[in-house]
């Protein structure tokens, strides 16, 4: 069984395919559970963000499994299978894990270094642990990523050039509106983004926050953490947009609701109850996927629209060189290490199957030696240790080294001729099963149009929410 990855993200798709095949947290579930009901997959989790979407899959067939999530995605998304696929990326084996080391060290992120990825890959396995979609493989496979991710953020600066798109999209305001201080925010969506953008907001010294969403407890909440960082908040619900709008300097939208949540006769008329009118400028941050925000709104007079696709061009979404390789550096490390023991894992059952077949042998010759000639027991005890002892002997250095090898590329080979050698057959014995594939790398990560045919999870980096992932608000 192997890993396998389908995905598409702001590196490879324009934003109006990523709103397409974005998946809410409410999709999700269903998602996950159509694709266990297939007959390659047996492990399913989904990384979905405002600009990517990742479905990691342990399946027994590479082109069977690729051709189930592909038509998952197809039917999801509503797009025709050639259109997708000149936009998706595959990864398989240890190309999927190295992939999703890189994600969760913020390496593949639109804002290069961002910490919130952690969270997010966090998100994904707990809802398809809830599924008991994770097994063994994807189990390790996150809980890995998580500890990268965690070594690249206290072992390099990858994230000095800007924490979230959040913070990204706050500086692209200020050159509209200056300094944040003492200004007003409006805040739509009270899900895990909506609470980092009040962090940050909070941060800049923002002099008032309205959070708004369409269920009020959850906005009267964020505004009261708002207020605890010693800004003055309300809480609205969503029918009061209009007038939040009104009052606001900045209006940041994460709901990841479908469709627009601001239209154009909303912001409309948000300007003419305004103080100031065109006067005073507007700056909508819409980091919602789909987007939040109407398109035509970009061009009501004295509105700024900062948008998904508008931080994709952003030059502040890079990281410093230096770090950057450093922190590919520790991804290269830490992937050998987990490749290594994945392929060490895969060797251990048929060592503990060739160390019992041996141990029936030493038993069953002492049985035909008492037959032949009994023995007093202190006789027959040394007897049976000195038998033993010569056998483990024997067998130590052979197992040693096969663990040794497995742990270089093609080290399944060695166990392999053991299990022929000594002929263990896979069944014969609970610990000998046929290893993994985890460890090739059959496909490396062409797109599709280029191919043939209960543990505690690792601590989160940061305690906070999540920076892209989406909540429902509307």
């Amino acid at each position: 069984m192997s890993v396998l990855l389908v995905g598409i993200s702001h590196r490879s798709a324009p934003v109006a395919m990523l709103e397409k095949v974005a998946i809410t947290d409410a999709d999700r579930p269903k998602l996950i559970d159509r694709m266990l009901a297939s007959s390659h997959i047996s492990e399913a989790m989904i990384v979905s963000t405002c600009n990517r979407v990742e479905i990691y899959a342990v399946v027994d067939a590479f082109h069977g499994g690729l051709a189930d999530v592909g038509q998952l995605l197809t039917e999801h998304s509503g797009l025709p299978m050639p259109e997708l696929t000149r936009h998706a990326y595959v990864r398989y084996s240890e190309a999927a894990a190295e992939h999703l080391f890189a994600v969760a060290s913020g390496l593949d992120s639109m804002v290069v270094g961002e910490q919130q990825v952690l969270s997010q890959i966090r998100s994904a396995y707990t809802t398809a642990d809830a599924q008991q979609a994770v097994g063994r493989t994807l189990h390790e496979l996150s809980q890995q990523a998580l500890r990268v991710g965690k070594r690249v953020h206290s072992e390099t600066g990858i994230d000095r050039a800007g924490a979230s798109v959040v913070s990204v999209a706050l500086d692209r305001a200020t050159t509209v509106l200056g300094p944040l201080a003492g200004r007003t925010a409006a805040v739509i969506g009270a899900g895990a983004m909506g609470g980092l953008s009040v962090a940050h907001l909070s941060r800049a010294g923002i002099g008032q926050i309205t959070v708004v969403n369409r269920t009020i407890e959850r906005a009267q909440r964020l505004a009261a953490t708002a207020e605890t960082h010693g800004v003055a908040a309300d809480a609205y619900e969503l029918s009061r947009l209009t007038e939040a709008m009104a009052a606001a300097d900045v209006v940041i939208t994460c709901t990841g609701a479908v469709g627009a949540v601001v239209t154009l006769a909303d912001a409309h008329n948000a300007l003419t109850e305004r103080a100031g009118g065109a006067e005073r400028p507007l700056v909508f941050c819409d980091l919602g996927l789909p987007r939040d925000v109407d398109h035509a709104v970009a061009g009501l007079p004295g509105v700024t629209v900062i948008d998904i696709e508008t931080l994709q061009r952003d030059p502040a979404a890079g990281a410093a060189a230096d770090d950057t390789a450093a922190a590919r550096s520790i991804v290269a490390d830490e992937l050998a290490k987990y490749l290594a023991g994945q392929r060490m894992a895969e060797v251990t059952p048929t060592v503990a199957a060739l160390r019992q077949r041996a141990a029936e042998v030493v038993e069953a010759e002492l049985l035909r030696l008492d037959s032949r000639l009994p023995l007093a027991d202190p006789a027959r005890d040394e007897v049976a240790r000195t038998v033993r002892r010569v056998v483990d002997k024997l067998l130590h250095a052979p197992t040693v080294r096969v663990k040794q090898l497995a742990t270089t590329p093609g080290g399944d080979s060695y166990a392999e001729a053991l299990r022929e050698l000594f002929e263990l057959k896979p069944g014969s014995a609970q610990a000998v099963a046929a290893p993994m594939e985890i460890s090739r790398a059959e496909h490396n990560g062409a797109g599709w149009m280029g191919l043939d045919g209960e543990v505690a999870l690792a601590d989160d980096f940061t305690p906070g929410g999540h920076d892209d992932e989406q909540e429902q608000s509307t």
